[in-house]
């Protein structure tokens, strides 16, 4: 038995031609952190091949010399009635799941337990005999169901939930000594008189249970180690810490330690970094070579009983922020214990929300009452007061500025439109009833960086909502909080929020070491004003995939005039009404091109259906009144009300989606794309003379075959009427300004079934395709993304549906791009492509455009490092398969 039984503390390891699967997981552990020369309390291993076959071998005469060496290091003696020696026996099997109770205690006997108590008091002395007590019927009892004594089972079983009742009571009744002698009837006869004997008998039960259990297979080995315990007096401690704060990430120990108390149970605790220095000098050893080693945040728990210092225990962390993991690896890279590669690999790329967005703090809720459930829309966490409408927020905000009161409000809608952006943008969240992840508020809610969840069980009547058991009227505070991972919650009241700090936070160092691997494939963002693409850049985006020209005339200075030109009955009118836009467009375009100087930008022409832009209630149609009337209330507008309604009206369609839009609009007004592409050119030609780097993209949308983008690219002539093309305007403005020629691209957005099956034909005349996947999973499968919620639910219920369509690429939508990739460069073997939206920042999806070979996938500014991080991983990938 000698040869297999393996003693180990902080100054002796296990040899290491003893085969590490013989101690089992749990010895394993305790001879590495002996290796690593840590402050563990010595013990030894009865290894995996006697530890099921004890029975009738000399125990005693073999563990006793091990024992005296553990005595001289923690200075206490086993049998010692004064100050005896206590030891737990682990069951250490080599998997990482097993059942086996936790066996402690060992060694408290009739002799020893007054010698105990003296030291740790009655009460816990009495609930030490108890845990024993506990432990070792639970071995009777296994014991009693492998043999098969049923009478017996039953009065263990009894006994064992006598024992937890009295190891549950708020004060044991019975002392110490007392309980001895209740117990000791349960079990061998000796096993409280000595110590020696008590090993003896536990040991042997302990193996003759491992010889009868399937579970075991042979493969269990036997750990012993010392108790220590940290109420032993004025000079005894416990506690438990973080190798670094589990939030923040700083490199700072954080956690409590517990003056003369056994743990943190009813103990008021201190700063762990007030401990004696000796100590924590230890502890932070202890931290930081465990991070190095194990390459994670871990938790640990130590012991000091009688000034000595002892590592409990060490575990992973569950319950950790994101920011606290990027810091780590950052750490341990710029040290070189890990590698890029490491590094990329170990964040999964969905988490970096956590740190793009604020979150709740949980302890500021604890007396708000809230309501679970939802949509997830964009996450992160708001507080704000709830307002009904676009314009009783933005009246409300406005008032807040001159006041200098609290600026944070909600917007609560059944849906948005294109005209509540301006609300979202200056909103901190969204709440809403109707759509999901793909529905407008969400979408927009992403690209700002806001918050918003669809509560599609939300009662809206008036101004007043209802979602559960709490109501709420305009002005209310309310808080939501919509994690990653998680169920989203709403709460009546104001919370407090931890703001994210994506600088302090390591996240921009992070995605510049996930850059370091992009080589084929790279990441763009949808971005529609130097605020977002300067945002964009500094996540590490490498260009703009989507400028929506559109939302820029919902500025309150610009829409009365855009609505002016949509409402001009002939071409003269639109014509001077566009000239009043143009140098806005410039402005715009000018600062999104400096702003992303030496990238590409691809800016989309105006696509959204004209009647998104007209008044839709009574104060937005009395504001474009004032606006016809010079700017004067009162004064004498050049249409009159039943005429503007008359032509809004008249705009009017069954299903915009598919109607009045995007080039069908540039084919009835070929007015609009012109004053665009003249702003944009003069934009880049102003810039180019400046020296800065401009590279420009023209992208038409909702093209459905090639003779759509010929006519516009190109131009057409036919008997009394000559349609110019984009070339066209681009070289007489370029002529004009007496520039240099600029590089510049025009290509599509292919999002119809249509335009993807004739690729081939559309490359004839576009230089790029960017996949717009949103319309393209609508026209594709039929399924609205604002009301596909209704019904999805269903279709889930039955699996009729993988995932979300919105977020989640169908296979036939797949399909399509595959099939128009492949064509279109058939046709222009160089044709750029790429895809925008917020299918691009799924990881899965990314896969598939790699895949598939397109160049880039374009999402929100927020979304840019989850794609960064993800696209890195594939690259990683496929390095390791070549």
């Amino acid at each position: 038995m000698k040869a297999n039984v393996h003693y180990f503390s902080q100054t002796d390891t296990i040899r290491k031609t003893v085969p590490q699967e013989k101690l089992g997981m749990r010895g394993r552990q305790a001879n590495e952190f002996a290796e690593l020369g840590f402050p563990i309390l010595p013990g030894f291993v009865i290894d995996t091949d006697v530890a099921s076959h004890l029975e009738g071998m000399p125990i005693t005469e073999t563990l006793k010399p091990l024992f005296r060496k553990i005595e001289g290091i923690v200075g206490k003696k086993v049998g010692d009635p004064k100050n005896p020696l206590l030891y737990k026996v682990v069951i250490s099997p080599n998997l990482a799941i097993s059942n086996y109770p936790t066996l402690h205690n060992f060694g408290l006997t009739k002799s020893t337990v007054d010698g105990f108590d003296s030291w740790v008091g009655d009460n816990f002395g009495a609930h030490e005999v108890l845990f024993l007590v506990r432990g070792m019927l639970r071995i009777e009892e296994r014991l009693a169901e492998l043999e098969k004594r049923e009478k017996e089972l039953a009065k263990i079983r009894a006994a064992l939930e006598k024992a937890g009742k009295d190891l549950d009571a708020e004060r044991l009744k019975a002392k110490a000594p007392e309980l001895i002698a209740e117990y000791a009837p349960l079990f061998p006869k000796g096993f409280f008189d000595d110590p020696w004997n008590q090993l003896s008998i536990a040991l042997t039960r302990i193996s003759r249970m491992l010889e009868l259990d399937d579970q075991d297979d042979q493969d269990t080995a036997i750990l012993i180690q010392p108790m220590v315990y940290g109420n032993y007096g004025k000079d005894s401690a416990s506690g438990d810490f973080f190798t670094r704060n589990v939030v923040t990430g700083e490199k700072k120990v954080q956690g409590e330690f517990y003056q003369e108390r056994f743990n943190e149970i009813g103990a008021s605790g201190k700063d762990i970094n007030a401990i004696d220095p000796v100590h924590l000098k230890a502890l932070q050893k202890m931290a930081w070579t465990l991070e190095d080693r194990l390459r994670e945040i871990r938790q640990i728990r130590f012991t000091i009983e009688n000034k000595k210092l002892w590592l409990i225990e060490q575990r992973p962390v569950i319950a950790k922020s994101t920011q606290a993991d990027l810091k780590l690896l950052l750490d341990l890279e710029k040290r070189g214990i890990v590698d890029d590669e490491f590094a990329i690999k170990a964040v999964q790329p969905g988490r970096l929300n956590e740190i793009l967005h604020p979150i709740v703090d949980i302890s500021s809720v604890k007396k708000l009452t809230g309501v679970s459930g939802g949509i997830t829309g964009a996450p992160g966490a708001a507080i704000g007061r709830a307002y009904f409408t676009t314009e009783g927020l933005l009246e409300a905000y406005r008032i807040a500025q001159q006041k200098g009161e609290d600026k944070r409000m909600i917007l609560v809608m059944p849906a948005t439109y294109a005209e509540d952006v301006k609300a979202i943008e200056v909103a901190t969240g969204v709440l809403s009833c109707e759509g999901g992840y793909s529905a407008h508020a969400s979408v927009v809610a992403r690209q700002y960086g806001k918050v918003s969840l669809v509560k599609t069980d939300m009662r809206i009547r008036g101004k007043k909502a209802k979602i559960g058991e709490i109501e709420f009227a305009e002005g209310d505070y309310i808080t939501i909080n919509v994690p990653y991972y998680g169920e989203p919650k709403v709460w009546l009241g104001k919370a407090s929020l931890i703001e994210p700090n994506p600088e302090d936070s390591g996240l921009l160092e992070f995605i510049a070491i996930a850059k370091r691997k992009l080589r084929h494939f790279h990441v763009r963002a949808n971005a529609d004003s130097p605020r977002d693409a300067a945002l964009a850049l500094s996540f590490g985006a490498e260009g703009i995939g989507l400028c929506r020209t559109e939302h820029m005339f919902f500025d309150a200075k610009r829409i009365n005039v855009f609505r002016e030109m949509i409402l001009s009955e002939t071409r003269e009118e639109r014509v001077k009404a566009l000239a009043k836009l143009k140098p806005m467009q410039k402005e715009d375009f000018y600062g999104l091109f400096k702003t992303m100087a030496g990238k590409e930008v691809t800016i989309r022409l105006l696509d959204a259906p004209l009647h998104e832009f007209l008044p839709h209630n009574d104060a937005e149609l009395e504001a474009f009144m004032t606006h016809l009337a010079g700017g004067k209330k009162g004064g004498k507008p050049s249409l009159s009300k039943a005429e503007v309604k008359a032509r809004i009206d008249a705009l009017a369609e069954f299903n915009p989606m598919l109607g009045h839009r995007g080039c069908r609009i540039a084919v009835s007004f070929p007015e609009i794309y012109e004053m665009q592409v003249r702003a944009i050119f003069e934009a880049a030609y102003q810039l180019q003379a400046e020296k800065v780097d401009v590279r420009p993209e023209v992208m038409i949308p909702i093209v459905m075959n090639a003779a759509e983008l010929r006519l516009i690219v190109y131009g057409k002539k036919i008997e009394g009427k000559t349609y110019r093309g984009l070339v066209e305007i681009e070289e007489e403005l370029r002529s004009e300004l007496k520039a240099k020629t600029l590089p510049y691209r025009i290509g599509t957005m292919i999002e119809l079934p249509a335009a993807a099956l004739d690729a081939g034909n559309i490359a004839r005349y576009g230089e790029f395709f960017s996949f717009g996947t949103n319309d393209l999973t609508q026209t594709t499968a039929g399924v609205s993304r604002d009301d596909f919620n209704s019904f999805m639910p269903d279709y889930s219920t039955y699996d009729l549906i993988e995932g979300n369509p919105f977020s989640n690429l169908l296979q036939p939508v797949k399909d399509l791009v595959a099939i128009a990739a492949r064509r279109g460069r058939m046709t222009r073997p160089g044709l750029a492509l790429g895809l925008c939206g917020e299918h691009g920042a799924n990881p899965d999806n990314v896969r598939f455009c790699m895949e598939t070979g397109l160049d880039y996938v374009s999402c929100s500014p927020y979304s840019v490092p989850i794609s960064i991080l993800a696209v890195a991983q594939l690259e990683l990938e496929r390095q390791q398969k070549k």
